[in-house]
């Protein structure tokens, strides 16, 4: 998700309906339940003025409306809501060391050690935002497979809760500016250029699509994979949850990975006495320690 709670603007939306207590209340409950977000008290305005457009766009008059549909059908609302109260905050190669340890240690390693025709390698990005983390992910795995000249079948699963982040993932189309992070090498390589009425715009090469695969997932609730994983990365999405749901997912994670495998967490996030199933080995890079 690589979610945090919008702080720009917490009085937008104030002259619409009014967020009484009693749904404000219910909505911090919800929000903690089915996303893991605790929201203090100090954010109740900025509920309303994101939820107010929430409103409008399903027609409903007031909040008492709104939290009467997350009691009903809360499944349907569920993602909407998520996207509506968090800001997904994501670059191509962000916090570049974790890709260049990657790219240097650890999948020349792996694809070494995978000499079978047909093993497979697969690092989940958890929590892909709107596609930037995948794409980088896939870029540095396409090029270790062309290095290593094996059949490996390698992919990247790539899941949010955000339906609006995955939609933008899926369609793997971003404005020039926003390739900042990639090189002049990598820009020529893996991206399309868009012309015409698509000028300013570049489309992920098909190549890096078929390495990802995209697909909604809820960190709090049932995972339909099995794993294993030879990486994890979910960066600068446990900082927003407390400290029992990261104690839990810590663990759900370790249940994937086999030992010695990676967990990137995010550049101010830490596992320091949550878990004794991983080792810190690098910047924010942890390692499954043995049973």
């Amino acid at each position: 998700m690589s979610a945090v709670v919008d702080h720009d603007n917490p009085a937008a939306g104030l002259a619409g309906p009014v967020l009484g207590d009693g749904d404000f209340q219910f909505l911090r409950t919800f929000v903690y339940r089915h996303c893991g977000i605790a929201l203090s008290e100090q954010k109740h305005q900025l509920v309303q003025g994101r939820l107010a457009r929430r409103l409008r766009a399903l027609g409903l008059k007031d909040f008492g409306a709104y939290c009467e549909l997350l009691r009903t059908e809360p499944e349907r609302e569920l993602g909407e809501l998520a996207s509506a109260i968090s800001t997904n905050v994501t670059a191509f190669f962000r916090e570049v060391h974790h890709f260049e340890a990657l790219a240097n240690e650890m999948l020349p390693r792996w694809l070494e050690q995978k000499r079978r025709e047909g093993d497979r390698l697969r690092i989940w990005s958890a929590g892909c935002s709107s596609g930037e983390e995948p794409y980088s992910l896939a870029m540095v795995l396409a090029e270790a497979l062309e290095r290593c000249g094996r059949n490996v079948d390698a992919k990247i699963l790539a899941t949010d809760l955000s339906p609006a982040a995955l939609a933008a993932a899926q369609k793997g189309v971003y404005p020039v500016e926003r390739l900042d992070g990639v090189s002049a090498e990598r820009r020529r390589r893996w991206f399309l250029r868009g012309e015409g009425e698509y000028a300013g715009l570049a489309c992920v090469h098909p190549k890096l699509r078929e390495l990802t695969t995209i697909a909604p997932l809820n960190l709090l609730h049932a995972w339909p994979m099995q794993g294993p994983f030879d990486a994890i990365f979910c960066r600068n999405v446990v900082i927003y949850f407390d400290q029992p749901t990261k104690q839990k997912l810590f663990h759900r994670f370790a249940g994937l990975l086999p030992t010695g495998a990676p967990l990137f967490l995010g550049h101010s996030e830490s596992m320091h006495g949550l878990s004794d199933e991983f080792e810190l080995i690098g910047r924010t890079i942890y390692r499954k320690r043995s049973a």
